[in-house]
C-alpha cells in the first residue's frame, strides 16, 4: 500500500508539472476513481476500497455539478450528488486548486445511520473539502470526507 502511494503521489506530481496555462477555461466533463482510503480512528468494519465511480460538470468559471456512486466506509452502496466550486491557487497555472462540494448523501443505513449527521429517511447534507491538481487531461485530488478519514483519487479530463 505504502509503495502504491509514492507511485501515485510522485506520478500525479510529474503530470501536473506538464499542465499549462489556460487549459481549463472551457467546460469540460472530469472522471475520477479512489486509489486509496484512510480512517483517520480505523475500526475492524470499515472498508479502505471504495470503488468511487464519479462524474463532474466543470464550467470554465469552476463551477461544478456532479454524482458519486461509491461504498461507504461499512461497504454499503452510497450515493452523493453535489454542486460545487473550484478555487484555483495564485500561481500554479491553474494546475493546484481547492475544490468545495455540498450535496445530498445516501446510502448509510441500518446499524450505521447514525454515522452521518442528520441522516434522516437515509439522506443527509454534507460538504467535502479537497485539494487537488489537474494537467491537460489528468488529474487527483485529496479529498478529506468530515472527520472520519481521507481518500486518494485519479481522474481525467473528457
Amino acid at each position: 500500500m505504502q509503495t502504491l502511494n509514492i507511485a501515485a503521489t510522485v506520478a500525479l506530481l510529474c503530470v501536473a508539472a506538464a499542465s499549462t496555462a489556460g487549459e481549463f477555461r472551457q467546460p469540460y466533463y472530469y472522471f475520477q476513481t479512489s486509489l486509496a482510503t484512510t480512517h483517520f480512528n480505523p475500526k475492524p468494519d470499515h472498508v479502505n476500497n471504495q470503488g468511487l465511480i464519479n462524474v463532474e460538470r466543470r464550467s470554465g468559471a469552476g463551477n461544478i455539478i456532479g454524482g458519486a456512486y461509491f461504498l461507504n466506509s461499512f461497504g454499503q452502496p452510497s450515493q452523493y450528488v453535489y454542486l460545487g466550486k473550484l478555487f484555483w491557487v495564485p500561481y500554479t497555472s491553474e494546475t493546484i486548486y481547492a475544490k468545495f462540494t455540498g450535496g445530498l448523501l445516501h446510502g448509510y443505513r441500518g446499524e450505521y445511520q447514525d454515522q452521518v449527521p442528520f441522516n434522516k429517511y437515509g439522506v443527509a447534507p454534507a460538504i467535502l473539502p479537497s485539494i487537488g491538481f489537474q494537467s491537460r487531461t489528468l488529474g487527483g485530488e485529496l479529498v478529506v470526507f468530515g472527520t472520519a478519514g481521507a481518500m486518494l483519487t485519479l481522474g481525467f479530463k473528457f
